[in-house]
This record gives C-alpha cells, sequence and structure tokens, in this order.
C-alpha cells in the first residue's frame, strides 16, 4: 500500500513538473515526458497490471488537464504501461538498456500516435516536418531523463521492497 501510494505522489509530482515547470525553461526547445517515463518505468518493474494503473492514472490527468476527446492520452499511456508489463519477465536491474531502448520505442509510439490522430486527420501531411522538429528532440530529452529518473525510481522501489520485507519478518 505505502508503495502505491508513494507511486502516485510520484506521479502527481511528475505531471505537475512536466507541466508547469517544465514549459517555463526558455532554454529546452522539447520537455522530456515524465509520466511516459513513469508509466514504463512502473510498467516494466512492476508488471502488467501495475503498468495499467499507472498508464490510467497518468493518462487520466493529462485527459482532465489538456481538451480533447476523453480518454485520448489515457488510452495510449495504458498500451504502454501494458506492453511494458509483458518485459518484466526480461527484467534485470542493474541494466539500464533495455529500459533505454523501451523509454525510445515507448517515446515514438506516443508520438506517432498524437501524430496521427491529432494532425494527420486534420490534413497536415508533413511528417518528416514533425518528426524533425518535435519527435526527435523530445526523445533525445527523454532518453537523457530516463538516464537519471529511471535508477531514481529502481532505488525507490528496492527500498519499499525492503521496508516490506523487513515489516512481514517482524509480524511473524
Amino acid at each position: 500500500m505505502k508503495r502505491v501510494l508513494i507511486n502516485v505522489v510520484l506521479i502527481i509530482l511528475a505531471f505537475t513538473i512536466q507541466n508547469c515547470v517544465f514549459p517555463l525553461l526558455p532554454f529546452l526547445s522539447a520537455a522530456p515526458n515524465l509520466l511516459l517515463i513513469l508509466t514504463f518505468s512502473f510498467g516494466f518493474i512492476e508488471g502488467k497490471e501495475a503498468g495499467m494503473y499507472y498508464g490510467l492514472l497518468s493518462g487520466l490527468l493529462l485527459d482532465l488537464f489538456y481538451s480533447g476527446p476523453f480518454g485520448f492520452y489515457m488510452l495510449i499511456y495504458i498500451f504502454i504501461g501494458y506492453t511494458n508489463g509483458i518485459c518484466t519477465k526480461y527484467y534485470y536491474e542493474d541494466y539500464i538498456t533495455l529500459p533505454l531502448i523501451l523509454c525510445i520505442f515507448n517515446e515514438l509510439a506516443y508520438n506517432v500516435y498524437i501524430y496521427v490522430l491529432r494532425f494527420l486527420i486534420r490534413g497536415r501531411l508533413d511528417f518528416m516536418f514533425y518528426f524533425r522538429e518535435i519527435i526527435i528532440p523530445e526523445i533525445i530529452f527523454t532518453v537523457v531523463t530516463t538516464l537519471l529518473v529511471y535508477r531514481l525510481f529502481l532505488f525507490t522501489n528496492r527500498r519499499l521492497e525492503g521496508l516490506g520485507k523487513r515489516r512481514d519478518g517482524r509480524i511473524v
């Protein structure tokens, strides 16, 4: 229960930073997608169901904050949380390469989803401009942020598991 509460607080904090702080920084041409990092990290570390629940919460926050059809962001975040939860069986905590590769694919899938359902439908067909100006910078910033933030999530997860095991040991 403590882990879920801390992860929900992390998601709310990431949402606040992503939408209130990053737009105010003038030197950022693109902002890292912290909610995407959290969703795929929790799905990757904790499994399919946890990834879906955290994706639901992240998508719900974005759907409430941005206008448009309700469930638009929720759908992609639930999908990302679930598909990264499938990779749990390949999970080894100390290697960072698989989370970085997943980050690149998730960011690419997220941005293509946004392009197809927000721009392509309205007749904006210049995908190469969108790819060059939006997708590539956002992927770079998100991957660099994942290098830093993923270790923090991993440390927090290990810490909470250790506290849970110690607490279970005292009860018996």
